[in-house]
């Protein structure tokens, strides 16, 4: 995961900040504005919560992943496609349940730049921002958002790994054997699936997790219900969708390399204990 993470940071980055701007802007005028008032190291803006959540979220949904997989192969070839939905499903909700708590220090990391210089957070890495959140706002809001984070973790694996699978068993079928090529077509149909589906519940994820209250003392979102209702009314049905084009060079980028690393990672451990 971390492997496969450090090309994209940045457009994760830039996904957060369009994802908690109200108003319609390109991903260019985002970046520019980032590279302007903060440099090159605001795109590598919570890149300590970033490879937290790799060493803990991602190992653990594909560990998890693989072993109830193989469990419920019970030493057969391949499993059927609705079999590896609900492995994909039961590994990224018990992941994101655990690490919701990292999901909330990237996201507020990455996006505290967005904010005036009076009212940011100004964490100094991801157990910082963890330890001052519980000690600031109590325990529960590492928890915050932990709906949406977990129904995301959960569309995400279920897509992501799923389809990575299901992909690499019909490409196979065609000819193509292990190797590269059939690793970088079989992440590239998941990663677009992936991102497609899941952006949505992730912008809902974002904007919870980064809210403060309103004058009134109230969140603006309360739950991923009303936030899925709010967001398209006051914004448009396409700001669900708002920084597709970073979010896919994001997560598509990130599967592609993640699963490639990880073939390759596999391989390796193979062969040394052959």
């Amino acid at each position: 995961g971390v492997s496969g993470w450090m090309f994209v940071h940045p457009f994760d980055v830039l996904k957060v900040r369009m994802q908690v701007n109200q108003t319609q802007v390109s991903a260019m005028t985002t970046m520019g504005k980032i590279y302007t008032t903060e440099g090159i190291p605001g795109l590598y803006s919570g890149l300590s919560a970033a490879v937290t959540r790799q060493l803990t979220y991602t190992t653990m949904r594909l560990g998890l992943y693989e072993v109830i997989r193989d469990s419920i192969a019970a030493g057969a070839s391949d499993i059927p496609f609705h079999l590896k939905l609900g492995c994909g499903l039961t590994a990224g909700a018990t992941a994101a349940t655990i690490c919701c708590p990292v999901e909330v220090s990237l996201v507020r990391m990455q996006a505290d730049g967005n904010r005036a210089p009076a009212d940011r957070r100004n964490y100094k890495h991801a157990f910082d921002a963890m330890i001052r959140v519980a000690r600031e706002e109590g325990i529960a809001t590492l928890w915050r958002g932990v709906v949406p984070t977990v129904t995301r973790g959960a569309v995400v694996s279920t897509t992501q790994l799923a389809t990575y699978d299901q992909a690499k068993s019909i490409i196979k079928s065609f000819g193509v054997s292990e190797g590269i090529p059939l690793h970088l077509s079989s992440s590239l149909v998941s990663g677009f699936v992936y991102c497609f589906t899941s952006l949505p519940l992730d912008i809902c994820k974002t904007r919870m997790q980064d809210q403060k209250p309103g004058p009134d003392g109230k969140l603006p979102y309360r739950s991923v219900g009303q936030a899925l209702v709010a967001i398209p009314k006051n914004e448009g049905v396409l700001a669900l969708w708002k920084g597709f084009g970073p979010y896919f060079c994001r997560g598509g980028g990130h599967t592609v390399g993640m699963f490639i690393f990880a073939e390759q990672y596999k391989k390796m451990v193979k062969s040394y204990y052959a």
